[in-house]
């Protein structure tokens, strides 16, 4: 009798509290400024929506709330932004010196070359996730090699790690970092040698050789600076692709960072932390075509505009 009082009460406090919820997140007001009721068609709201109350926080910079964490959101993606920051940036900026390094060095080596483009496509077939799963195996595993942290971040200094402690942060996202590169820098490495080996047929390179300068002196003085041209292309979608990478590692390695966010907030249906981890990987794609746009006329005077 007791337990049948108990349950009716809970179904009694249900409306109340969903209620509450609905008027606490602005839930109760129509979502968009028009909609459409088949009985009487097109009905227009005005600003007293969702969407324009949305829209006027973002502005303000106001992020919004997350429904699961109950904290502002831009508090919750500063926290995550902690481990995937340096492990974005340390991820881009390897793959780029990484690709720059291995396809200048194995150009004028051609065994080599042979044995670094097959390489960069078999990673290149590879998913992250299995790429990933394979360090983890391999380097975190007790029955393999047990040299780094089998989930990222040990759970004993995830309060200590971060930006006071770079050396400690540095060693735990060292596997999903060296995922990130294997993934992301064979595509840059190809697209470079090909280019490469446009360049060297062309007249110029022709008349270097003759001149009597060394394999590298042509790839480096010569060649290099031209090739890079179309491989500035794909830098714009360098740095958006491992942040829509780090989703993937940040869920295999178990860091707490935007990826897990995302992935939790999708699973939880908390759309607001949605919104926002969206709308900074929008940015990061704007922000890595601006790049381009800066680097253009820095490595190629033809199209600077004339003063």
């Amino acid at each position: 009798m007791v337990e049948s009082n108990s349950r009716m009460g809970g179904l009694l406090e249900q409306p109340a509290t969903s209620q509450q919820l609905l008027h606490r997140y602005g839930l109760y007001e129509p979502l968009f400024y028009a909609t459409w009721q088949p009985a009487t068609g097109w009905h227009w709201h005005g600003v007293q929506t969702q969407y324009h109350r949305w829209l006027k926080q973002l502005l303000h910079g106001d992020l919004g709330y997350s429904y699961r964490l109950e904290a502002p959101v831009w508090d919750v993606v500063k926290q995550a932004l902690r481990y995937t920051l340096p492990l974005t940036l340390l991820a881009a900026a390897l793959s780029i010196a990484l690709a720059l390094g291995v396809a200048t060095a194995t150009s004028y080596r051609p065994s080599a070359r042979r044995w670094f483009i097959r390489v960069a496509h078999i990673l290149q077939s590879f998913p992250l996730f299995l790429l990933a799963l394979g360090l983890l195996l391999l380097l975190a595993n007790p029955d393999a090699l047990s040299w780094f942290p089998a989930f990222g971040l040990g759970p004993a200094d995830q309060e200590s790690t971060g930006w006071s402690r770079p050396g400690l942060l540095l060693y735990q996202l060292t596997l999903p970092i060296i995922s990130l590169v294997l993934g992301s820098f064979p595509a840059l490495a190809i697209q470079l040698d090909g280019a490469l080996r446009h360049e060297f047929n062309r007249p110029y390179i022709a008349t270097a050789r003759a001149k009597g300068s060394s394999p590298a002196g042509i790839v480096w003085r010569h060649a290099l600076r031209n090739a890079v041209l179309p491989t500035v292309t794909l830098l714009t979608e360098l740095l958006p692709s491992i942040v829509a990478g780090s989703v993937v590692v940040e869920v295999v390695f178990a860091l707490p960072g935007m990826g897990r966010l995302l992935a939790d907030a999708a699973l939880n249906q908390d759309f607001p932390v949605l919104l926002g981890g969206v709308g900074l990987v929008a940015m990061v794609r704007l922000g890595a075509q601006l790049l381009a746009d800066v680097l253009y006329p820095i490595l190629d005077p033809r199209i600077r505009p004339e003063v």
